[in-house]
């Protein structure tokens, strides 16, 4: 009910009530007492039926005010999101589109207002559609944002390759409401995160006999933060640990190796339709184009023998996914994690990086509950402990 019309209501029924009490004073005889209390009584209910009106006017002001500063700051947003230089959708689950800004609508070459209803995945070249379904059901499942490549190929116009990045939006009550995606043009920016003058890197590494990895230019990325993949390029790591992983048809991430210190990884080390990095510590990385690893020697040395510890690092992991027994694949997978990223420590061996029950159940290929179950019975055995940051100790007796 509107609050002015209620008031308005108020003041009538008080003025109906002073009625029927002169009335009651008039012609009642019988217990003259009794009807002026009761009328006393309703006159006390409707002096605080009043004091209830005045707050929730005041109420209705303050609301008012909160709408108009709300609106003002969606307004604002609103010319952000139209005029940001990277092209910004909002989608429902299924990526359809609902809001497109300017810069969307001009790298799709569709009008903004055309482009709302239509799936994304018309745009995506036909040979990355299955690829892209996968990226979305894995999005609407993650809390984390993701960023992945794929080519996009706009209306009437020529394709190119794309970077997309994208977080679920939830509701008031964290329900998923929908997708928010960037998109941005990475067609020509094969060499972008190269920021140096291979010449002059070259010249360094001969004049001071200097370690590649050590003189090229560091990117640093936080710990649960997805790395960019650019087409030409090889991230080798300096510092810290990076997840590397694919998707599965049913949107799981699958874990396909480990990059360490000096050991490169990229797009263009692997056939996998789906495949991203994922720093699970803060991480220092190194970027050389496949370019300079070609043209200078010094980089070629360093690059292609922890290539081969790279493959042999992930015919490991094939080995442990074919072993028929999650036991089995749980032993030898803490294995070759020790072996991989362990560090000596007074109590056994512990693994630098705190992997998550659903990381390991990724790469044994079963359950979190299942590994849940597993690591509380090494635990009972004495087999491995956890450290004050949960990150796993191995006993130097066989687990």
């Amino acid at each position: 009910m509107n609050v002015d019309t209620f008031a308005q209501q108020l003041k009538t029924m008080q003025w109906r009530l002073d009625e029927l009490y002169q009335d009651a004073q008039a012609t009642v005889q019988v217990k003259p007492d009794l009807l002026p209390l009761a009328f006393k009584e309703l006159g006390i209910v409707s002096e605080e039926l009043e004091v209830a009106v005045e707050e929730l006017q005041q109420q209705n002001a303050a609301l008012a005010n909160a709408r108009q500063v709300i609106e003002t700051e969606r307004q604002r947003y609103q010319e952000l999101f139209q005029f940001a230089p990277n092209g910004y959708l909002v989608t429902d689950e299924s990526g359809t589109i609902q809001e497109a800004n300017h810069a969307a609508a001009k790298l799709l070459n569709v009008s903004q207002r055309f482009l709302v209803g239509k799936p994304l995945l018309v745009f995506v070249a036909e040979a990355e559609r299955q690829s892209f379904h996968t990226q979305l059901l894995q999005l609407r499942t993650s809390e984390q944002v993701k960023e992945w490549e794929i080519s996009l190929c706009p209306r009437d116009g020529k394709p190119f390759r794309a970077s997309l990045t994208g977080t679920i939006i939830s509701d008031w009550t964290g329900k998923a409401d929908g997708l928010r995606l960037c998109i941005r043009d990475i067609s020509s920016a094969g060499r972008e995160l190269c920021l140096y003058n291979p010449a002059d890197l070259e010249l360094e590494i001969e004049r001071n006999d200097s370690d590649p990895y050590e003189v090229c230019p560091k990117h640093v990325y936080l710990k649960g933060e997805m790395i960019s993949l650019k087409p030409q390029t090889i991230w080798v790591v300096s510092r810290g640990i990076v997840k590397l992983s694919t998707i599965s048809e049913t949107g799981e991430e699958v874990l396909v190796g480990l990059a360490g210190p000096s050991m490169p990884f990229g797009s263009n080390l692997t056939t996998l339709k789906t495949y991203q990095a994922t720093a699970l510590s803060e991480v220092e990385l190194a970027c050389f184009s496949l370019t300079d690893i070609a043209t200078y020697p010094s980089l070629a040395q360093k690059v292609l023998p922890q290539i081969n510890q790279r493959l042999r690092q992930t015919e490991a992991l094939l080995a442990i996914s074919g072993q028929r027994h999650v036991k089995d694949r749980l032993h030898n997978l803490l294995l070759l994690l020790k072996k991989e990223i362990g560090q000596p420590v007074e109590q056994g061996t512990r693994l630098s990086v705190r992997f998550t029950h659903q990381d390991l159940a990724s790469a044994c290929s079963t359950t979190r509950v299942t590994i849940t179950r597993m690591l509380g019975k090494l635990q009972a055995q004495g087999k491995i402990i956890l450290d004050s940051q949960n990150h796993i100790i191995l006993k130097e007796q066989d687990i």
